[in-house]
């Protein structure tokens, strides 16, 4: 992202918005939770040309492949054109994150058994689909191959040994620390909960997408779960009828970071982008920032 002088009231992980609407600035005293801020919507996205481009990857020798890249992708090239999604409200402040941070949770194997932990990685606003896998597959094989915890396994098994009563009051410590913006740069690097977006795949369980809450605790903005693939069936422009295949995807936002139109307008970027992801092989020609 872009390179900017830290100023007063700035965080670790994004700065302090000036020159916002009133309206934006007053709705974190209003609504001062995120989950009084949250707006929940559905929809599908026309994947037809996703699934060619996904098996013209894996013909590259790209196996592991997938819609959640892509989808990722469409996101992140999104944010590149339209900055203020990627803001978040901390301490009743709106900040604008620094870094495209995406946290996922994955499996060491698809069994009942297997553990399970979250994985956040930071993309480049001008990533192309391509870039997204190889960041991607990098984090997941790591962690997959390491017989030992990740960071965030550690942390969580360090916290889990505090007796609950001194547990309870070192979280209330930690909403304290992330309240005034001082919270230690190596927890907000291992945290899920501080992130420009989660995302799940409902899809690879063979389930409809579900609207997931987003936390109070932390500061993600925006929770993705998209479905598994299904088939439709529709007239075109000639009468005739074509197959389609779309995945249904919720979305679950902080309605405090900007105002309906610029979601709206945000989510249909990402869905042209999702109907023709060769688009996205090419970087963007400017990137937008967000305001000072």
């Amino acid at each position: 992202m872009k390179e900017r002088k830290r100023r007063f009231g700035d965080r670790t992980d994004g700065y302090l918005l000036k020159n916002i609407d009133p309206i934006i600035k007053l709705m974190p005293f209003i609504m001062r939770y995120r989950s009084d801020a949250m707006n929940m919507f559905s929809s599908s996205v026309d994947i037809t040309q996703a699934e060619k481009y996904i098996k013209e990857m894996h013909e590259k020798g790209y196996e592991h492949f997938g819609l959640v890249h892509l989808i990722i992708a469409a996101y992140v090239r999104t944010v590149s054109q339209r900055p203020a999604i990627n803001r978040f409200v901390s301490g009743q402040q709106v900040f604008a994150r620094n870094k495209i941070e995406v946290a996922i949770t994955i499996k060491k194997e698809m069994s009942l058994e297997s553990p399970e932990t979250c994985i956040k990685m930071i993309f480049p606003p001008d990533a192309t689909p391509l870039d997204i896998y190889n960041v991607f597959n990098t984090e997941v094989q790591e962690y997959r191959k390491k017989q030992q915890e990740s960071d965030f396994d550690k942390t969580t098994r360090i916290l889990n040994y505090i007796p609950r009563f001194v547990l309870k009051f070192a979280v209330f410590m930690l909403r304290v620390l992330d309240y005034f913006g001082i919270l230690p740069k190596f927890l907000l690097k291992v945290s899920p909960f501080h992130a420009s977006m989660v995302i799940t795949s409902m899809g690879s369980l063979g389930i409809p997408p579900i609207f997931h809450h987003i936390y109070d605790f932390g500061n993600v903005p925006l929770f993705v779960a998209f479905g598994k693939r299904r088939k439709a069936y529709e007239l075109d422009a000639e009468g005739k009828v074509e197959e389609k295949i779309y995945s249904d995807i919720c979305v679950v936002t902080d309605e405090r970071i900007c105002d309906g139109y610029y979601y709206a307008s945000s989510f249909k970027m990402l869905q042209r982008l999702m109907r023709n992801p060769y688009k996205m092989d090419t970087p963007p020609e400017e990137i937008v920032y967000d305001v000072d």
